[in-house]
């Protein structure tokens, strides 16, 4: 029991590390396509929303699978499908295409990365559901910062096209690896477990705070999907090589790790809400510092204290859902929040490029991203405590 327990660790690590490493390496081709084919920022801003806009969908489809069928079938397939979505970019020659690409392989492998490792997690860790979610996403830190510098020398040595390829065919190796280490826990004998304990999807959407935690996720969302998607060719506009600009991920991801494994573990001891509190704060700091500062040093630091913010954010959702509404129907509700959150994550990466577009500079965006994490605190303030899960009759 216990070994199975820290082999679907190491898959949910595995997953996260890959998924979100691969990710962040999208960023990197920005400049790969504009000397290509001439395409805006705006543009392939929007292909990467499209994904989001698809994780939040297919991340509802994504969770009620994982409570039906386990983690190790959906993400198996999704997986593979990812990767080799990631190889097939390196074939585009029209817009649509990289559209295409995006809103299919690349949204089926984001719609289950986060909603299936995390709400397993929760299912394996009762007691510790923080600590691990923040343990699991260590996992997506490394990822940011083993993948960036790794594709900025693919593209040096293979040019873009193959860098494309061999990243996203051993993704799929990755990722289907990790999915057979994935399992659901095994039933519990009566009474000695609270998985089935909690309330149903059909009366948690009827509670204001289910709406507020979609509302606070679609208003931090954005930053989680624009910073790291601007931030290396925002470096290169600086005046950064690209793969200095690279390292700026690997920093992020770095600090990232701090804020994952403090706020899991303060999860468990303040609260959710209390927790978030302090996601916030790092958060809006950071934002606000990137609108105005233009030194590679000073932006080094920002970074650093931008992903103790942006790892926590990531930690802090799938146990604070189970604090509030128990673990009965944890994955739709979890999914229907990310749903929310991509929902913000794919508009915030349109309106970033066509800021830059338009104005040739990314100030406005930043403000505006700490403008919307600041209406976030403000609902997160706002929540009440939890109350107990319910005990069932009898």
């Amino acid at each position: 029991m216990r070994d199975s327990r820290y082999l679907v660790v190491f898959g949910a690590c595995l997953t996260q590390f890959t998924v979100i490493g691969v990710l962040f390496s999208y960023g990197l081709f920005f400049k790969s396509f504009e000397t290509e084919f001439g395409w805006s920022r705006t543009l392939l801003s929007t292909a990467s929303s499209l994904a989001f806009f698809m994780m939040g969908t297919l991340a509802m489809v994504g969770g009620r699978l994982n409570d039906r069928f386990g983690p190790r079938r959906v993400l198996g397939i999704t997986g593979v499908l990812y990767g080799l979505g990631f190889a097939l970019i390196s074939q585009v020659t029209a817009p649509w295409q990289l559209f295409a690409i995006f809103a299919t392989f690349l949204g089926l492998g984001l719609g289950t990365h986060d909603v299936v490792t995390l709400g397993t997690i929760a299912r394996w860790f009762e007691r510790r559901r923080g600590m691990m979610s923040g343990v699991i996403k260590v996992g997506t830190a490394a990822g940011q910062i083993a993948m960036p510098p790794i594709a900025a020398l693919l593209i040096v040595w293979l040019g873009w096209q193959n860098a494309l390829v061999v990243i996203g065919l051993t993704a799929s190796v990755l990722l289907l690896v990790a999915a057979l280490a994935m399992r659901s826990p095994p039933e519990p004998a009566p009474g000695q477990s609270s998985l089935g304990l909690g309330d149903s999807f059909a009366t948690v959407r009827r509670t204001p705070v289910f709406w507020r935690l979609c509302a606070i996720q679609f208003l931090f969302f954005p930053s989680m999907m624009s910073v790291p998607l601007h931030l290396p060719v925002h470096g290169q506009d600086l005046g950064m090589t690209g793969a200095t600009a690279a390292t700026l991920l690997s920093i992020m991801g770095f600090s990232s790790i701090a804020g994952r494994l403090s706020v899991g573990a303060l999860v468990d001891r303040i609260g959710g809400r209390n927790a978030f509190v302090i996601c916030f704060a790092f958060l809006i700091a950071a934002l606000a510092s990137l609108a105005v500062i233009t030194s590679h040093w000073l932006l080094f630091s920002v970074v650093a204290i931008y992903g103790f913010g942006h790892g926590g954010l990531f930690t802090v959702v799938s146990p604070t859902v189970a604090a509030y509404f128990g673990m009965r129907a944890h994955g739709a509700i979890f999914g229907a929040i990310l749903f929310f959150g991509t929902l913000g994550g794919t508009i915030g990466p349109i309106l970033v490029g066509m800021a830059f577009d338009n104005l040739g500079t990314y100030q406005p965006a930043f403000i505006g991203l700490a403008i919307a994490a600041t209406l976030g605190l403000g609902l997160v303030l706002s929540l009440p405590a939890p109350r107990p899960v319910a005990q069932p009759a009898g």
